[in-house]
């Protein structure tokens, strides 16, 4: 579409949404300020970089053959730049341990230090970009069932020194790019079929935790992420929105909301208000979930609408971090990172556009009617016009038109891979 025919359909829709007291000058600029954090491990279906790697195993597992995956650091990080290109706005990238500069070398996950992600840092700067990390507990000789919570001393020792090492490598990181590099931990650590140790388990994992978090990081931020269940520890999950909600609430540390890690008639949404009178943060980890946590990449459904829109309405944009934590291999990953990104950046344009003010004063006041009416209103506003005029400010492409430089890629980089 021509640009005056955007300019103009935006000057329509900055009309219309200043009738109901919205200024979309205002959301704009809030929207330039919203960072989201991009998961390394779309690019590769979460392999990493380990020369010991092996097959995904601890509960997760990535579907889908579609050519094309990074097959080294290099790749990746042309990838990830390719996909950053094509979203408006500037953003984080989060790493995965599995994901270091090892340059050939066997390097156990007790081992690692921040010098295996030196590469990373001086990356990230080069191209404007903050890093986030996650410790790696799956995928591992020793990860087996359990890792922080396993009975077997020797086993919960080597986990709770690669986490602290790992709270090393995220403060160091945090230093060196002057901002405070979030470090999300999730262990796999549950059982296939029944139990009688739950509270064993529960008590292990409470230790290693505390361990873990008894130094103090001041340029990294703790955040912890339950589960439902995993692939083959369908029976019980140690640590469990429970669990993590009372560890969190107690130890001033921020959860982690999973849009994929709950049962199907729940809804994240209703955990941000939840939450936040308890813990001082939350970190989104935001994917679509297909019948169980199968993270297929980000879309503008219902969940994910709500989501955003309850962070708007709590007033707690500064206290939500914004990851993604899809991986799909069975499309391109590259438009997979484009589409699930910009449909993230679209749920949360959308709840910066509702007159939410307006609307709690009806509610307020008892006007349902007025409410309901609003609410059902705001859906039709021309919210793709403004998204639209964010593209074009950040100069990337608008609607679709990132179909070309996909395919553009793909032929130049992609296929001769």
């Amino acid at each position: 579409m021509e640009k005056k025919l955007l300019t103009q359909a935006y000057e329509i829709a900055r009309q219309r949404y200043a009738e109901i007291g919205v200024d979309t000058e205002s959301v704009l600029q809030q929207m330039q300020n919203f960072h989201l954090s991009l998961h390394c491990w779309q690019a590769d279906d979460v392999k990493g970089f380990e020369v010991q790697a092996g097959d995904l195993s601890g509960g997760i597992q990535c579907t889908g053959s579609f050519p094309g995956a990074a097959r080294n650091i290099d790749e990746i990080r042309l990838d990830i730049l390719k996909a950053m290109s094509l979203i408006p706005g500037n953003h984080r990238l989060n790493l995965h341990e599995i994901y270091g500069d090892f340059k050939g070398k066997v390097v156990d996950r007790d081992e690692v230090t921040v010098e295996y992600f030196q590469s990373w840092i001086d990356w990230a700067k080069e191209n404007n970009t903050k890093l986030d990390f996650n410790s790696t507990s799956f995928s591992h000789p020793k990860s087996g069932n359990l890792s922080l919570a396993n009975p077997d001393k020797g086993i919960r020792d080597f986990w709770i020194e690669h986490t602290k090492r790992c709270r090393d490598i995220s403060n160091a990181i945090g230093e060196a790019q002057d901002d405070p590099c979030i470090m999300n931990l999730w262990v796999h650590d549950g059982c296939k079929d029944q139990s009688v140790n739950h509270m064993m388990y529960r008590h292990l994992l409470k230790e290693s935790l505390d361990e873990i978090f008894r130094k103090k990081q001041p340029m990294m931020k703790d955040c912890l992420e339950g589960k439902v269940f995993g692939i083959g520890l369908e029976s019980f999950t140690v640590g469990s929105h429970d669990f993590y909600t009372a560890y969190c609430s107690k130890n001033n540390i921020i959860q982690t909301i999973d849009t994929g890690h709950y049962h199907p008639t729940e809804s994240p949404a209703d955990k941000v208000s939840a939450l936040l009178d308890f813990v001082p943060e939350l970190m989104l980890h935001v994917s679509r979930p297909i019948r169980w946590d199968s993270d297929h990449v980000t879309i503008m459904d219902d969940p994910t609408q709500e989501l955003f829109s309850e962070i708007v309405r709590a007033n707690a944009l500064q206290r939500v971090h914004y990851g993604l934590d899809f991986f799909d291999g069975s499309i391109n990953r590259i438009g997979a990172y484009v589409i699930g990104s910009r449909s993230a950046q679209k749920c949360m344009l959308r709840a910066l556009l509702e007159p939410t003010k307006t609307i709690s004063q009806y509610e307020m006041a008892g006007e349902g009617y007025k409410v309901l009416t609003l609410l059902e209103e705001a859906k039709a506003m021309p919210w793709q016009a403004v998204y639209d005029e964010f593209c074009l400010r950040n100069n990337v492409p608008v609607g679709q038109d990132f179909i070309k430089d996909i395919d553009q890629y793909v032929a130049d980089v992609i296929s001769k891979r």
